[in-house]
């Protein structure tokens, strides 16, 4: 299984980015993909996962303005993020739980200048 996220980049407090994420492989049709970020000096946190069924859930700092979605057809999971803030800057990798593995992609990173 491989992941590929992209979308990342440098954007100004009160803009908008999308990531995406490409999964690839063996992938069983029962699966939870998040996105995950690390700050610099900070431990990596979950940032919102979805479900196969379309289930999510999104950490408090981004509930309003980040919004994970899915299409299960093409294997793709996109973050969207709006009302980007100074304190949103990390490297935003996604995961893939499948068969009972973790499998994790490298990480884009998402700049947000004051």
């Amino acid at each position: 299984v491989q992941l590929q996220a992209s979308g990342g980049g440098l954007v100004q407090a009160g803009g908008s980015l999308r990531l995406s994420c490409a999964a690839s492989g063996s992938i069983s049709s029962d699966t939870v993909i998040g996105w995950y970020r690390q700050a610099p000096g900070k431990q990596r946190e979950l940032v919102a996962a979805i479900t196969s069924g379309g289930g999510t859930n999104h950490a408090g700092s981004v509930k309003g303005r980040f919004t994970i979605s899915r299409d299960n057809a093409k294997n793709l999971v996109y973050l969207q993020m709006n009302n980007l803030k100074p304190e949103d800057t990390a490297i935003y990798h996604c995961k893939i739980e499948t068969g009972g593995y973790d499998y994790w992609g490298q990480g884009t990173l998402v700049t947000v200048s004051s």
